[in-house]
């Protein structure tokens, strides 16, 4: 595992050291299908660079396929803990480090799976961003989040965001808004994927020329 300064942040940081040992439990059987279906676009017919921003406990893993070299990221390391055994089969490295601060060079991935990380971390923007920086002009993200929708009340989850984005998670994020933050970046596709359309499957492509 290679080890990289990362951005602090304490509280949610102990926060997920606590949820580690129970988060697969709470949320690999919801969410498996809607990880699978989102990997799925995947390419299978040559190695690629794939960077997997906040990994989490590496419930995406056993869903990548085996051809291509993989950094794996995460900012805490009980987490991180728990992904190293499930990514024993795969070319791949593990890293601490900050979705937010991208210990990479620019346009170094063909590919970047940003899954349940965009609404956890305090500056959605910020990551976005910091994934288009360091992807390759043409490459992909794959992103998998809830989000609300331009213009939507929703004023329990804005009511509660207050609170879970200290220990857990924003229930707040307007993609949209996320979005303006990297003009490089086209929506190819938007699907619902859970919680009638409150979590959705995007792909996102960097423009080939941003000049």
């Amino acid at each position: 595992m290679k080890d990289q300064p990362y951005r602090q942040n304490p509280l949610l940081r102990v926060s997920y050291s606590f949820i580690a040992p129970i988060y697969d439990f709470v949320i690999e059987r919801p969410m498996r299908a809607a990880r699978r279906a989102s990997l799925a676009a995947l390419p299978a017919d040559r190695p690629r660079r794939v960077l997997i921003s906040g990994v989490g406990t590496g419930l995406d893993l056993p869903w990548l396929p085996e051809l291509h070299r993989y950094t794996a990221l995460d900012f805490n390391p009980a987490m991180l803990a728990h992904a190293v055994p499930r990514g024993e089969k795969l070319d791949m490295d593990f890293m601490l480090g900050d979705s937010m601060a991208l210990p990479f060079a620019d346009a170094q991935f063909d590919f970047i799976v940003l899954h349940l990380i965009t609404a956890v971390v305090p500056e959605p923007q910020r990551c976005l961003s910091e994934a288009a920086r360091v992807l390759k002009p043409g490459g992909t993200i794959l992103l998998f989040d809830k989000f609300l929708h331009p213009g939507q009340s929703a004023p329990l989850r804005r009511l509660l965001t207050p609170l879970t984005r200290r220990l857990a998670t924003r229930m707040d994020v307007v993609f949209e808004e996320v979005l303006c933050a990297a003009p490089e970046l086209q929506v190819v596709s938007d699907t619902p994927a859970l919680g009638g359309g409150w979590f959705r499957h995007i792909r996102l492509v960097k423009l080939e020329n941003t000049g």
